[in-house]
């Protein structure tokens, strides 16, 4: 009979696994390297300095990684809830909207620190109403989550295109976009933190969006492991048929699951909307939606995770865009492939390593030792 696999220790499910996943995407992206004649060490080292060897790009990188902290966030509220939210690409979009009524409305005549807890509650709101529909689907209907979701991706982006072309464009204006936002409409910048440890910044986009993307992975945390809400949320994840003997209402679990995360998904529009463009333009979210899904699952989870697993991401895209100008042979399309392999590994094959590690764990363990010492004096 076949040896059950050992249940792993929190750092080894949280941390040797990602890692594993993490070191082997980028060997094979090294090898990706090496095809176009580069070296793939100086690479490595190119990446990491563009993304963390200047203030400048210390700052880039944490304004990317703010993004995906809160697209991360809401792909973890619904799966802990057992639903896949890939609609987080259109509920961020759409989210817009509500940011643009907001700020275009009030711009001129609140200050900032007034305009931003209303876009902050408009944006939530939007995001949560457009994930109300295809929550409601699946728990009236039984429509699948992942095939309405992805639906309303291009249905929000068609009414997003519609409108920044036509009445949310200013008169004489070609370009596919709101008005730029005033003075009442732009967040202040976090810059000064990196200039406090004496790097040096030109110009870059981190704002105080940073801060919010902290608290609400506070707050997710609390929600997930510290309530009422977030213990349902977890037990109709594990098993729907023991929530229902539980006395948990599955629509009542599902609406919630999928409105907190379409909230979430749709405060991630802050940060490049009030903190960087200072306007609702086409496709501002640039597949950020698609790439919370490898954070959350990198992250385990976890807000901790999904955190660091979003530093990770900004990192490739800061460090990424300094590559491809260091190195002239790599171009942007071969950093997308670098970005494609550690979603690849920390993703799509999360669990290929698990089986051989949990094997080794229970080789070692104090049971197996103890009866292959039992069979030896057997024998």
């Amino acid at each position: 009979m076949s040896t059950p696999y050992a249940k792993l220790p929190a750092w080894a499910d949280y941390g040797l696994i990602p890692l594993i996943n993490l070191s082997v995407a980028f060997i094979v992206a090294g090898f990706v390297v090496m095809l176009v004649g580069e070296n793939p060490f100086r690479a490595a080292v190119i990446l990491v300095e563009g993304a963390f060897g200047k203030g400048t790009g210390i700052a880039f990188t944490l304004f990317y990684a703010t993004t995906f902290i809160f697209t991360g966030l809401s792909v973890a509220v619904a799966a802990h809830c057992g639903l896949f939210n890939i609609g987080t690409e259109g509920q961020a979009y759409i989210a817009g909207l509500g940011i643009a009524i907001v700020c275009l409305s009030l711009d001129s005549t609140l200050p900032w620190w007034l305009t931003f807890p209303l876009a902050i509650v408009a944006s939530a709101l939007v995001g949560a109403l457009w994930a109300l529909i295809p929550a409601y689907l699946q728990a009236k209907r039984g429509s699948h989550i992942v095939i309405t979701t992805i639906m309303f991706n291009f249905i929000a982006a068609s009414i997003m295109v519609y409108l920044l072309v036509g009445p949310l464009k200013p008169a004489g204006s070609q370009a596919p976009q709101t008005r730029n936002f005033l003075a009442g409409a732009e967040l202040p910048k976090l810059n000064w933190i990196i200039e406090l440890f004496g790097a040096k910044i030109r110009s870059a986009p981190l704002n105080i969006c940073f801060l919010l993307a902290l608290v609400m992975a506070f707050l997710v945390w609390l929600l997930i492991w510290r309530t009422k809400l977030g213990y349902e949320m977890r037990t109709y994840g594990h098993s729907p048929k023991a929530a229902r003997y539980a006395g948990i209402s599955e629509t009542r679990i599902i609406i919630t699951a999928m409105m907190i995360s379409g909230a979430l998904a749709g405060m991630m529009a802050l940060n490049p909307v009030m903190g960087d463009q200072h306007n609702v333009a086409i496709d501002f979210v640039s597949g950020a939606g698609f790439v919370g899904i490898a954070v959350a699952l990198m992250g385990r989870l976890h807000p901790v995770g999904i955190v660091l697993a979003a530093i990770l991401f900004g990192m490739l895209y800061q460090g990424g865009a300094e590559l491809a100008f260091e190195m002239p042979a790599i171009s942007r399309d071969m950093i997308v492939i670098i970005q494609g392999l550690v979603i690849l590994f920390a993703g799509a094959l999360e669990h290929m390593f698990r089986p051989y590690i949990q094997a080794l764990f229970a080789s070692f363990s104090p049971k197996s030792v103890g009866m292959q010492a039992v069979n030896g004096k057997g024998a």
